[in-house]
C-alpha cells in the first residue's frame, strides 16, 4: 500500500462589508470580506479539510462546529495547528499543499507569497511546496457577481 495519500478540501463563504478579508492567514485590505461564524478563512478551511481528508479523519465542521460558542470569531490559525498536530500524532505529515481562490474580489496577486509563506509556517513546509492561484468567476454565479468566495484545496499527506 502506498504511503501517500490524497485530499480535498472546499469551502465557500458569502461576502459581505468588511475592513479587511482574512484569506490564508493574511489580512488582506478589501471591502469585503467572508462571513463565518469563526474568521470566514476559506483558504484555510479548505486546507484544513484537504489534509483531514487525506488522513481519513473527521472534517473541520465535526471537529469545529459552527454552533459552538468558542468557535465563534476564532482564528483559522487554530484550526490549521490542531490539524496538524492531529496528522502529526497519527504517524502522517502534510508534503504539499495547492490552493484555488475563485473570487471577483479581494485580488490575491500583491498577497501570495506572503498567503504562501504563512500556510507554509503553519504546516512546516518549505514555502516551495505551497501554491495558491486566483481566478476569477468570469462574471457567472455567485461568484462571478461578488457575492461569494470559494477557495479548493489539494493535500499530499505521507506516512512519517
Amino acid at each position: 500500500m502506498s504511503k501517500h495519500r490524497i485530499g480535498l478540501g472546499i469551502d465557500l463563504h458569502r461576502l459581505g462589508p468588511a475592513k479587511t478579508c482574512r484569506l490564508g492567514g493574511v489580512d488582506i485590505p478589501s471591502d469585503v470580506g467572508p462571513i463565518g461564524h469563526s474568521d470566514g478563512d476559506a483558504v484555510l478551511h479548505a486546507i484544513c479539510d484537504a489534509c483531514l481528508g487525506a488522513a481519513g479523519m473527521d472534517d473541520l465542521g465535526s471537529l469545529f462546529p459552527d454552533d459552538a460558542a468558542v468557535n465563534a470569531g476564532r482564528n483559522s490559525d487554530d484550526f490549521c495547528k490542531e490539524v496538524h498536530a492531529r496528522l502529526q500524532a497519527a504517524g502522517l505529515r502534510v508534503q504539499s499543499l495547492d490552493v484555488v481562490v475563485e473570487a471577483e474580489r479581494p485580488k490575491l496577486k500583491a498577497h501570495r507569497q506572503e498567503i504562501r509563506e504563512h500556510i507554509a509556517d503553519l504546516f512546516d513546509l518549505p514555502v516551495d511546496h505551497v501554491n495558491l492561484k486566483g481566478k476569477t468567476g468570469e462574471g457567472l454565479g455567485e461568484i462571478g457577481r461578488g457575492e461569494a468566495i470559494r477557495a479548493t484545496a489539494v493535500a499530499l499527506v505521507a506516512s512519517t
